[in-house]
């Protein structure tokens, strides 16, 4: 393969609180850390992890691009992720579906899907 996934790249107005919000959220921790950029990974060998990269502005518009997280039990982890700090978002979801929206600190929303198990149910 010519080309492979390495890093997504969120901006952070708030950079240092928003990369301990995410470790804590996936129980990966820093692996490198300056000034304007701050990447989180499982470890340094594993593929893809995450950039913060400081900006200025604040978070104005629904993300374009967002994350997905499949957890083994999806009501006790959205539960564990609000008390981190995320808050509930509509995007305009509506009630019946299987994912639950939530925002982080600085408002980008995720999704925490149904267990991985049942997405071919």
């Amino acid at each position: 393969m010519a080309v492979s996934f390495y890093q997504l790249t969120i901006d952070a107005h708030d950079l240092p609180a928003l990369a301990r919000f995410w470790c804590r959220v996936l129980d990966w921790q820093v692996l490198f850390e300056d000034e304007d950029e701050i990447v989180i990974g499982s470890d340094a060998h594993a593929l893809p992890g995450i950039c913060f990269v400081s900006v200025g502005e604040r978070k104005t518009a629904k993300n374009r691009l967002h994350i997905d997280l499949t957890p083994d039990d999806q009501a006790a982890e959205v539960e564990r992720i609000l008390a981190l700090g995320a808050r509930r978002a509509d995007v305009g979801q509506g009630e019946d579906v299987t994912w639950t929206v939530l925002a982080d600190p600085e408002g980008n929303e995720f999704c925490v899907l149904r267990p991985k198990k049942s997405l071919l149910d």
